[in-house]
């Protein structure tokens, strides 16, 4: 691969196997101070194991400053940001006059090669037809003579492939025996993995739910006895699982293929792996997939799919190799996690790409996505490495959206930063010193603007809490004096009226908008339960009353029920 690669590994295999206490030190290089305040920002290095109780206490704000103390609260930091984007194609734009010319000596053979591929798509979408003509019993392994007439469309899939300029492929080491590995794993780079492992293993392929409404692919990979998930769904995701372990289990099926990323990426990083693959516990081969190249990255990142095509008709040739990696099978004589399965194999992947590892997961290509299609300049800066989020923080991907549409709601600064009024708007919340204070919290930086990273992993933060779920329970007991198990515009106005001096009928009205989800002109438990976690930065609104009823204690903060 073209690039600054290294000549040698970035991670230790000992690293995987040790579990000893560690003290982790960021060391923060800020290559581009312009969108960062010029005050200095003290950061925590926090053991692993959670012993850094000492360091929280000497850095905690005085309580009435900290408008979360109440719910166990000091200071938080922010995560550094990253300089790797994953998903960025790095050549997206045709640059130099050696790349224009060939594009213009190119165009004739690219008309050719456009032909080529409508006609192999057309003939393997006709023979695919007829070979799934009549066949009911799907849930059993295709029949032979079906799986013969499929040829056609392989060998279609190969003429597919040299079409985009893939005239040769370079091979190393050999697919391992579906009776030994029936479960193959690849790095996903572009679209073309998908057909090249379709000819040369005709696999069965876990994909998108979306990929059957694809005119004609939607068809040929139907033939492939297709594992549709929707990664949004539990039943969906648990039944993916058990149809990979049915079928993995049974050697009359053909091998079981993942992209275990979940995504494309440019093939430099190796993002979070998904588990499917993993939980079943059945040996897997790992395949690693590179695309060689000096003047055009074939990684479908940040480029559109016709754009993408079309670079890969104008190139004289497109590189690729593919390596099949020695077998990891499970762990013998212990029970092995489905999670150290699956770092183990994205170790011996990375180890072979020389790539580097992140957290990224397809979440934060959503992210990254929603932020370019609002037109904000540095859309990479949005992300945040959602898988460590889901771990840490228990935040879904489709929250972090949510957190995402309402900093965008506030009118963010060329430079991604939103100021105290756009966030007090967008909040509903009136101007005041607990709404300040509020802001204060989040703006570790303390300059007057907030990152969406730091509205968003101070919101994480907040949620996470221990006492946090405790106090929105006692919250509404007390804001429900009636019992009757919802709280009226009344009654919130004037507690409302606590927290905020002077707030006005339109302000109240407007919280409860927020707090209201199901339109019914009253708070529910469940309304109230969820906008909390949808707003936790919210919970301070009612920390007076808690305080007033006597509900707190241990210093100024909430006991912990057991």
């Amino acid at each position: 691969m073209a690039g600054d690669d290294l000549s040698s590994p970035l991670l230790a295999s000992e690293r995987l196997l040790d579990s000893s206490p560690e003290v982790e030190v960021i060391l923060d290089i800020d290559a581009d101070s312009t969108d960062r305040c010029d005050k200095p920002s003290i950061q925590r290095c926090s053991d692993h194991h959670g012993n850094h109780q000492g360091a929280q206490a000497l850095l905690e704000p005085p309580d009435d400053q900290n408008p979360f103390h109440f719910i166990g609260a000091g200071i938080f930091s922010v995560p550094p940001q990253t300089t790797i984007d994953p998903f960025r194609n790095h050549t997206p734009d045709i640059q130099g006059l050696y790349e224009w010319l060939k594009i213009l000596v190119c165009i004739p053979l690219a008309i050719a090669r456009l032909v080529l591929f409508v006609l192999s798509l057309a003939v393997g979408y006709v023979a695919t037809r007829f070979a799934l003509q009549g066949w009911k019993d799907k849930q059993n392994p295709m029949p032979k003579w079906r799986c013969r007439f499929m040829w056609i469309t392989r060998l279609c899939s190969r003429s597919i492939l040299f079409s985009f300029g893939y005239h040769w492929i370079k091979r190393i080491g050999k697919p391992a025996p579906r009776e030994i590995a029936p479960i193959v794993v690849s790095n996903h780079v572009t679209y073309i993995e998908p057909i090249f492992f379709f000819y040369e293993l005709f696999p069965t392929i876990v994909a998108s739910e979306s990929h059957d409404a694809i005119p004609f692919v939607g068809t040929i990979i139907r033939a492939m006895q297709v594992i549709y998930v929707n990664r949004f769904s539990a039943p969906s995701r648990k039944h993916a699982i058990n149809e990979i372990k049915r079928k993995a289990s049974c050697d009359n099926f053909p091998r079981v293929l993942l992209f275990p990323e979940g995504t494309t990426t440019n093939g430099r990083v190796l993002i979070s792996f998904q588990l499917g693959a993993f939980i079943p516990g059945f040996p897997i081969q790992p395949v690693v997939v590179r695309y060689p190249h000096v003047h055009f990255d074939q990684s479908w990142g940040h480029i559109s799919l016709a754009k993408l095509m079309f670079r890969m008709f104008t190139q004289f040739h497109n590189f690729m190799e593919v390596e099949y990696l020695p077998i990891v099978t499970p762990l013998e004589g212990q029970k092995e996690s489905p999670v150290h399965f699956a770092e183990r194999t994205s170790y011996a992947i990375a180890s072979a790409l020389n790539a580097v590892q992140t957290s990224h997961s397809y979440g934060d290509l959503m992210l990254l996505a929603q932020a370019s299609k609002s037109k904000q300049e540095k859309a990479s800066s949005y992300m945040v490495e959602m898988a460590r989020v889901e771990n840490l923080f228990n935040i879904s991907t489709l929250e972090a959206m949510e957190f995402l549409e309402k900093f965008l709601a506030m009118n963010p600064d060329p430079s991604g930063r939103a100021k105290i009024d756009d966030f007090l708007r967008v909040m509903k919340l009136k101007a005041s010193p607990l709404s300040e204070k509020i802001f204060r919290f989040i703006d570790v930086e303390k300059c007057g603007s907030v990152t969406f990273r730091q509205f968003f992993f101070g919101s994480a933060y907040i949620l996470k809490q221990p006492f946090f779920w405790q106090a929105c329970e006692l919250a509404f007991t007390e804001c429900d004096s009636g019992g009757y198990g919802y709280i009226l515009k009344q009654q919130l106005g004037d507690l409302l009226t606590e927290a905020m001096p002077n707030i006005c009928e339109e302000e109240v009205s407007q919280l409860l908008q927020l707090f209201d989800l199901d339109g019914d002109g009253r708070i529910s438990r469940n309304d109230f339960m969820a906008c909390l976690r949808s707003n936790p930065l919210l919970i301070a609104l009612f920390s007076h009353i808690l305080v007033r009823k006597d509900l707190i204690a241990d210093g100024g903060r909430l006991e912990e029920v057991v």
